[in-house]
């Protein structure tokens, strides 16, 4: 068995928090104003487009207010705007990335995410510690497509078997390892995660 090499992360709710209520309870005046933006903003069909490259984060409010009572058109370009505020990074992030840099581990970054990706993270990693990015709206597919998993790899010569990828959602990991890719689904468990690669218990 081979050992792991690379580890690449999911960026949200892995490297940083993401937490749609952190700008909605911001912006908003009632749970029903809440509720409404977060199913149309949130849970709507721009959302995916976005991390799909096919729209702009910006062109998100002028789709998504056709669908929202007029009084919520200040509220809602507020969210679309400053989403953002909540990504900070999640606890024990950045020691277990210091961590594994200190070990030799090479890192990467696979994210679905939009345009703002770049205003985002770079606040709190330095796009330069990490041997690739990519970001699905950049590549214009999204996980759990193969193709993405597949793009990682040739992009940056990946061998699978060396490679563990981390995310919080389980059809993203089962389809990163139908390609051979080791995977950890991570539920703000870090310690584990640590004890996982300190262990070898993924050779």
């Amino acid at each position: 068995m081979q050992k792991i090499k690379n580890i690449i992360f999911d960026m949200g709710r892995v490297l940083l928090k993401f937490d749609p209520y952190v700008s909605l309870n911001a912006y908003c005046e009632s749970k029903e104003d809440i509720d409404l933006l977060y199913k149309e903003l949130f849970e709507g069909p721009e959302w995916i487009m976005a991390d799909e490259g096919k729209i702009t984060n910006g062109q998100r409010y002028e789709l998504v207010k056709e669908r929202v009572p007029q009084r919520l058109y200040r509220a809602l370009k507020l969210v679309v705007e400053n989403w953002a505020i909540c990504m900070e990074p999640v606890d024990g992030a950045l020691d277990f990335y210091n961590y594994v840099k200190e070990k030799g581990y090479n890192t990467y970054v696979l994210s679905n995410a939009c345009n703002r990706f770049y205003s985002y993270f770079p606040k709190h990693y330095e796009l330069d510690s990490f041997e690739g990015i990519v970001v699905s709206s950049d590549v214009k597919m999204i996980k759990p497509n193969p193709a993405i998993y597949e793009y990682i790899l040739k992009t940056y010569d990946l061998n699978p078997a060396e490679s563990l990828f981390i995310d919080d959602v389980e059809a993203n990991i089962r389809a990163a390892e139908a390609l051979g890719i080791k995977g950890f689904v991570f539920k703000n468990n870090y310690g584990e995660l640590k004890k996982v690669l300190t262990d070898d218990r993924l050779c």
